[in-house]
């Protein structure tokens, strides 16, 4: 039984939910940023880059995954794993450079964080809050 053509097809799919989402993110952060300027609510643009930033690391996550699929289930030599190497490479730096321009550091550096994103999805700003939250969980 070949297996090939069903990872083929399965690293287009997750391909297509790359692009999907970076589209999503997209029209996501567009019409969010639209409701925030009509209702005057807060800062527009820095939530813009953060909401469209987001949408984007999210597409990009899933078109690595797509490649490294692709990949490993056609016959991997030497050089396409070597154009896999470099495509990870360019796509890794644009997902740390697009989080360092969301978050304003390092992703080593959350628990520099502070304020309005304390609060965020992304977990306590500090190791000191992450601590007290397990001691008393948030309901």
């Amino acid at each position: 039984m070949d297996f090939g053509p069903f990872i083929e097809r399965t690293g287009e799919v997750i391909d297509l939910l790359g692009v999907v989402a970076i589209v999503v993110g997209v029209a996501v952060a567009v019409v969010d940023a639209g409701i925030r300027r009509l209702r005057r609510a807060g800062p527009v643009y820095a939530r813009f880059r953060r909401v469209l930033g987001r949408g984007i690391l999210i597409g990009l996550e899933l078109l690595v995954a797509a490649d490294i699929i692709r990949t490993v289930a056609v016959e991997p030599t030497l050089e396409s794993v070597s154009v896999l190497a470099l495509i990870v490479v360019i796509r890794t730096f644009l997902s740390w450079s697009l989080e360092v321009e969301i978050s304003g550091h390092w992703p080593w550096q959350k628990w520099r964080t502070r304020g309005a994103e304390a609060s965020s999805d992304d977990g306590p700003a500090s190791p000191e809050a992450e601590r007290a939250e397990v001691r008393s969980p948030r309901q």
